[in-house]
């Protein structure tokens, strides 16, 4: 038997809106609930039936290779914690089968090992095998080597790419089947996902792809998982394949038959960062909103992409431009921390929808208008359970309505849950759960203790090879490394006339992406560089070139394979030309048929310059370090800090390059890539997109990066970078991520129920709780009446209780953490009858 229960459950240090409230709530609605080894999974219109049950269920994207296995059980238990049911990942192809019928399962890469930590949770997982993944990954997840597949032609009716992709496909569900890993197995995987939304490509290829996706529906169901299938963005699914919403707002959606379940398959909590663009960022409010809108209209699945974004380490980000951090503006960040209020507000979510669930998966809604922005879903079952969602779409005012006799003040873009059809236990709008300021410290005063190696300009040697004309860069390199040398010579004649006038000739250089750095007799001449929008890029200038014979040497640098698209097997890169000279006494020279020397790689990555061994090979430079160099090498030696807090390095004194620890690689880093875009002041009210609420413009797109505490030895790690374009090592830091400052910002119950017995009993609380071996020390900032502004910058209103200081300094001085009710008695009374109050705090933890 596999015993799995699961109850609605409370703790105070978990801060949120219900306060004692939820008890009353968890009485009347929380349930246990088992299932065996012969559980089934099936579903309706109305929800995902599990051994016989209808189930609400939020899930949350956590892709395992993105993040460490040390840590994986802390990721997975946070996710469990605010409320999640399941965890959803895709499958890494490229990861999983580097080369032909050669499989890696280990590491990062340990797929059995994360869905085992998964169930031991208690926890469902949504496995979306794909194995085209998207992701924002290198090449979508596909393995390179694919693309020479003789004949194939990827993600439609080819008989190499679909032998190909069903071998990995039943790989993997083989592999789930070996271990018990299926719910009719006794195993937490309820659902698989095959492709991944196909359906614009097939819109945009026709008949091929329609006859793609009737076959991968019935390879997949061939396959006897015994579990449903899902097809994300995928308007025809054929049956019994699920089809799925993915997007910002999915309320609008519905599936292709009455008798499926309506799914939100990514609930997009922020977006990627490219370098060269500035770091988006979702307010909770609207996520919470666009939840409550898609449960309202009957949605029954709901997937965060991402709840854990985490780090595309080594070379694994895709775009191209990808950055390195995958963080998402997700509810637990890059580092495993949470992201408050997010992952609070979200939680809070969670419980009171799962309190209206009887009504829910029994009963369709009754819609009642209150006025071109207003409405109430109201569902009632034949048990008699009710519960009701009062929605304002209003994205400037605030509303009034009458509900059941009662009276609700609705805040603008904003919906209450009513699980009793009665008392509003929550509203998208008003955050109840604490906030948090992060900050990031360095571990010490002292930098690293730098040696430098200057990369040199290619040569050729008998690691060069020779051929007439410009070669595509992803045919040569097959991924194995970012570089890739296009090297040849110039015969200047002596008589050449911008030999006198010193008006020197133009090389242009086009090139298929993404940048380039121009060598002329071993000096570099300039550097150009794509962006994720147009990676291709045209390096024009003048050179330097003497009488004789000259070398241009052209370093072309992939940054990340693109994840989206169609015909992955066309898609280029490096220097495909033409290339010409400009102002020669001829007129213009093509060099593009002549004869070019390629060299694969960096001499330093031949070496292992990243490796103990490898770094021992050459003699490093100690006392005068290269600074602001191009093609340079650092090295340094270091011990692991103290203590279990994240760790990361600041990078925004360098330019462009890639970091390893202990031979691991970090991933590409590019703080010199700064970030253009409209930055400004973000509401949450409102339609969003990705443009919408950002920061970071003028500055690096990404300055921190993450260094896993598992990867460092407690002394003697080996830090190794290298420097494309020249920075200045020695103000690189090592810093601790910690919380800052707690922040709570909750209003007041609203006035109607204020005297009320139940809404006593309901009273919001502010709760406060700083991380583990920390405890509040100060109160910056208290106020209850209307205090103004945000976490970090609060100011008192013209409504002020003397007493607000008060009551925080004696109830969470010297705590871990603390809980203080929101009403006028606790502040010494209403210091302004008759308005609407909140009480905004700030505590410091050290």
């Amino acid at each position: 038997m596999a015993l799995r229960s699961r109850v609605l459950g409370f703790t105070p240090a978990m801060s949120n809106v219900f306060g004692t409230r939820i008890f009353l709530f968890l009485f009347l609605f929380s349930w246990v609930w088992v299932s065996s080894v012969k559980a089934s999974v099936s579903y309706d219109q109305k929800a995902i039936i599990i051994n016989g049950q209808r189930r609400i269920l939020f899930s949350g994207s956590i892709h395992y290779p993105r993040s460490t296995p040390e840590m994986w059980p802390d990721l997975i238990q946070k996710a469990k914690d605010g409320g999640l049911d399941a965890i959803q990942t895709y499958v890494f192809w490229n990861g999983h089968e580097p080369s032909p019928g050669q499989y890696y399962f280990e590491g990062r890469y340990d797929l059995v090992r994360f869905i085992k930590l998964v169930q031991q949770a208690g926890l469902y997982v949504h496995l979306r095998i794909g194995p085209y993944v998207c992701a924002e990954w290198n090449f979508g997840g596909f393995p390179v080597w694919l693309k020479y597949v003789p004949g194939i032609e990827f993600r439609t009716d080819n008989e190499p790419f679909k032998v190909t992709m069903q071998g990995f496909t039943k790989k993997i569900v083989d592999m789930m089947k070996a271990e018990n890993l299926f719910e009719p197995q006794g195993g937490p995987i309820i659902m698989s996902q095959i492709e991944n939304e196909y359906g614009p490509v097939e819109w945009e290829i026709g008949a091929p792809g329609q006859a793609y996706t009737k076959w991968a529906a019935q390879m997949a169901v061939d396959l006897g998982t015994g579990v449903p299938w899902v097809m994300c963005k995928q308007d025809d699914a054929p049956d019994p394949m699920i089809n799925s919403c993915n997007g910002f707002y999915c309320d609008w959606f519905s599936p292709n038959k009455p008798y499926k379940p309506k799914m939100w398959t990514e609930v997009w909590t922020g977006w990627y960062t490219e370098f060269g663009g500035p770091v988006p960022h979702r307010p909770v409010e609207d996520i919470a909103f666009s939840v409550a809108k898609f449960v309202q209209k009957s949605g029954s699945f709901i997937n965060y992409y991402m709840y854990h974004g985490g780090t595309n380490f080594g070379r694994t980000a895709g775009g191209p431009f990808i950055a390195t951090s995958y963080d998402f503006d997700a509810p637990i960040d890059e580092y495993g921390l949470l992201r408050e209020p997010k992952w609070g507000h979200l939680r809070d979510l969670h419980r009171a929808i799962k309190l209206c669930e009887p009504a829910l998966v029994s009963a369709d809604p009754t819609v009642i208008s209150f006025g071109n922005y207003q409405e109430a879903h109201v569902f009632r079952s034949n048990s008699g359970a009710c519960a009701a969602f009062l929605a304002n779409y209003d994205s400037n005012a605030y509303a009034k309505v009458a509900f059941e006799n009662m009276h609700y003040d609705l805040p603008p873009w904003s919906i209450s849950i009513l699980p009793d059809c009665k008392n509003t236990i929550f509203n998208t709008a008003r955050i109840g759960a604490q906030s948090s300021l992060m900050k990031m410290t360095a571990v010490s005063s002292e930098g690293f203790p730098w040696q430098s190696y200057t990369e040199e300009t290619a040569s050729y040697d008998d690691n060069s090879f020779t051929m007439v004309g410009l070669l595509e860069q992803i045919n040569l390199t097959r991924d194995a490394s970012d570089y890739l040398w296009y090297m040849t010579d110039v015969q200047i004649d002596p008589n050449e006339e911008f030999l006198k006038s010193g008006q020197y000739p133009v090389l242009t250089v086009s090139s298929a992406g993404h940048a380039l750095h121009v060598f002329i007799n071993g000096q570099l001449s300039g550097t150009v560089y794509g962006s994720l929008e147009n990676p291709k890029l045209t390096f024009s200038d003048n050179v330097k070139l003497i009488a004789g014979i000259n070398k241009i040497s052209l370093l072309s640098i992939a940054v990340g394979l693109p994840n989206v698209g169609t015909h992955f097997e066309t898609w280029n890169a490096g220097v495909l030309g033409p290339v010409v000279l400009k102002g020669l006494n001829e007129g213009t020279r093509d060099l593009s048929w002549q004869k070019w020397s390629y060299k694969i790689g960096l001499q330093g990555e031949a070496l292992g310059l990243h490796t103990v061994s490898g770094s021992s090979s050459v003699e490093w430079e100690g006392s005068s370090i290269a600074k602001q160099q191009p093609l340079s090498w650092y090295k340094a030696i270091f011990d692991a800090p103290t203590g279990n807090e994240p760790l990361a390095l600041d990078m925004s004194s360098m330019g462009k390059g890639q970091i390893w620890i202990n031979g691991q690689s970090i991933g590409r880093y590019w703080p010199a890539y700064k970030a253009s875009g409209t930055c400004g002041n973000c509401s949450y009210a409102g339609e969003y997109d990705d443009s919408k609420c950002q920061s970071n413009c003028g500055e690096a797109s990404q300055r921190w990066y993450h260094v896993p505490r598992s990867w460092l030895n407690p002394t003697g790690n080996l830090f190794v970078i290298f420097e494309e374009w020249g920075g200045d090592p020695t103000w690189i830091s090592l810093n601790k991520r910690t919380v800052g400052s707690l922040c709570a910002d909750i209003h007041e119950w609203q006035p109607s129920q204020r005297s009320s017995k139940i809404g006593r009993l309901l009273r919001p609380k502010a709760h406060l709780q700083c991380s583990p071996g920390t405890k509040i020390t100060s109160i910056k900032f208290a106020s209850f009446g209307t205090p103004q502004g945000i976490c970090g910058s609060f100011q008192e209103g013209s409504c002020h209780a003397h007493k607000s200081y008060d009551a925080f300094e004696k109830n969470c001085i010297g705590k871990q953490m603390c809980a203080v009710s929101v009403a006028p008695e606790v502040f010494g009374g209403d210091p302004c009858p008759n308005i609407m109050k909140k009480l905004s705090v700030e505590a410091i933890c050290s």
